[in-house]
C-alpha cells in the first residue's frame, strides 16, 4: 500500500466514541416503516413498490447500530437491497431508499480507516451492479456518484471538526491543569514554608523563652488559617459556576506580604506609579511572582534579616524586583529545594519541604505577559528575583 492508503487502513475508530443510543434512533427506526408503506400506497407507478417497503421496514432496524458497527450494518443493508435489486431488474424507486445515505454516513463519520475503505468499495460494487442490470443514464451515474460522495464527505468533514474540537478541549484541559498547579504552588507553599520557619523557630525558643513560644504558635495558627481560607477560596471556584470567581489578587495586596516577626526576616513592601493602570492579570502575576520570591527568600536565604520588595509602575510597564541580605548561594543559582532549611537564630537546620517549581513558575508566568523574569545572586552579597513586565504584553 501507499503511504496514505496505509495511514487511511490504519486509522482508529472516531475519538470521542460515539453513544450507543440516542433518542434519535428509536424516532428514525419507528418512522421509516411508516414512510415506507405511505409511499408504497400512494405511488402506484412504482413497480415492487411493497417488496421494496418491505425490505425498507426490515431493514431499518439497523439504523440502532449503525455507531457500534457502522460496516456491518451498511454491508447488511447495500447486500440486501443490492440483492433485491437484481433479483427485481430493476433499481428500487422509493425514495424511502434514501436512508441508507445514513448508514454510508456513519461509516465515514464514526467508522475505523478500514471500515471506511470497505464502505466505499461496498458501495462502489453495489452501484456497479445495479448500473450494469439496468443500464442508466449519464445523468443519473453522475447524481448517484454525487450523492454518495457528499454524504462520506460529510461524514469526515464532521468526523475531522469533532476531534479537532476535542483536542482543543483537552489543550484547555492541560493549560488550566497547569495553571492550578502553579497558583497552589504559589498559595500553598508560601505559606506552608512560613508555618515551617515559624515551627522551627518556636522549637529554637521552646526551652528558653515560653512567651516567644506563643508568639510563634499564634503566627502559624494565622498562616494556617490564611492557607485554608485560600484553599477554600480555589476549590470554591473550581466546583462552583463559571462566574462565581474568587477575587483576583492585585498589585496593592502585596503589601500583605510585609512581616515584622523577629523570628523570621522582615519583609519590607514599596509600591511606586499609578497602580489602577495594571490590568488585572499583569497584577496578579506581579503579585505571584512577588509572592514566591519572598517564600524562597525566606526559605533558602542564610542568615537574611531583610527582604525589601519593590514594585514600580511607569510608561515602560512594570518592574518588580525582590532582594534580600542573606549570605551567597553555594552555587551560580539559588537552589529550589535545598536538602535542609536555612540555619535560624538559635536552632539548628532541619529538613524543609520544598515543591521545587518556583524560580521556573516566576519565568513562565512573566513569559505569558511578554516579560523576563531573572533570579541570581546580587552585587554585594544576597539574591535578588527581577521581573520586567512591558505594556506591549497588557491585554484589557
Amino acid at each position: 500500500m501507499t503511504s496514505p492508503v496505509r495511514a487511511l487502513w490504519d486509522a482508529p475508530a472516531a475519538v470521542p466514541a460515539p453513544p450507543r443510543r440516542v433518542w434519535r434512533d428509536g424516532v428514525l427506526v419507528g418512522v421509516i416503516p411508516v414512510l415506507a408503506v405511505f409511499e408504497a400506497s400512494v405511488r402506484v407507478d412504482v413497480p415492487w413498490r411493497w417488496l421494496w417497503a418491505v425490505v425498507l421496514a426490515v431493514l431499518a432496524p439497523t439504523l440502532l447500530w449503525r455507531r457500534s458497527r457502522p460496516f456491518t450494518m451498511l454491508a447488511i443493508a447495500f447486500a440486501v437491497g443490492t440483492a433485491v435489486g437484481l433479483a427485481t431488474a430493476g433499481d428500487p424507486q422509493l425514495y424511502t431508499t434514501a436512508y441508507f445515505l445514513i448508514l454510508l454516513y456513519a461509516v465515514f463519520r464514526w467508522g475505523s480507516g478500514r471500515a471506511m475503505i470497505g464502505g466505499g468499495v461496498l458501495v462502489g460494487i453495489g452501484m456497479l451492479l445495479t448500473f450494469l442490470a439496468t443500464p442508466p443514464q449519464v445523468a443519473d451515474v453522475i447524481g448517484g456518484v454525487a450523492v454518495a460522495v457528499m454524504t462520506a464527505t460529510l461524514g469526515l468533514a464532521v468526523r475531522w471538526r469533532r476531534r479537532a474540537r476535542s483536542r482543543e478541549l483537552e489543550q484547555v484541559r492541560l493549560l488550566e491543569r497547569e495553571q492550578l498547579a502553579r497558583d497552589l504552588h504559589d498559595t500553598v507553599a508560601h505559606h506552608v514554608s512560613a508555618i515551617a520557619i515559624q515551627a522551627q523557630a518556636g522549637s529554637a525558643v521552646a526551652a528558653t523563652d515560653p512567651g516567644a513560644t506563643v508568639q510563634v504558635l499564634q503566627a502559624i495558627e494565622a498562616e494556617a488559617t490564611r492557607t485554608l481560607r485560600e484553599m477554600r477560596a480555589m476549590v470554591g471556584v473550581l466546583r462552583g459556576p463559571g462566574d462565581a470567581l474568587a477575587p483576583t489578587p492585585g498589585l496593592a495586596d502585596i503589601r500583605a506580604l510585609e512581616t515584622t516577626d523577629a523570628a523570621t526576616p522582615a519583609v519590607v513592601v514599596r509600591l511606586g506609579g499609578d497602580l489602577d493602570t495594571v490590568p488585572q492579570a499583569v497584577a496578579a502575576a506581579v503579585f505571584r511572582i512577588a509572592q514566591e520570591a519572598v517564600t524562597n527568600a525566606r526559605r533558602h536565604a542564610r542568615d537574611a534579616s531583610r527582604i525589601e520588595v519593590g514594585v514600580e509602575v511607569d510608561a515602560e510597564g512594570v518592574q518588580l524586583e525582590v532582594r534580600d541580605d542573606g549570605g551567597a548561594a553555594a552555587g551560580p543559582t539559588r537552589p529550589e529545594a535545598p536538602r535542609s532549611a536555612p540555619a535560624l537564630r538559635g536552632g539548628d537546620a532541619r529538613s524543609i519541604p520544598s515543591f521545587g517549581y518556583g524560580i521556573t513558575g516566576m519565568r513562565e508566568r512573566a513569559a505569558l505577559l511578554g516579560g523576563t523574569c531573572e533570579a541570581g545572586p546580587a552585587l554585594g552579597g544576597g539574591w535578588v528575583v527581577a521581573a520586567k513586565l512591558p505594556r506591549a504584553g497588557w491585554t484589557a
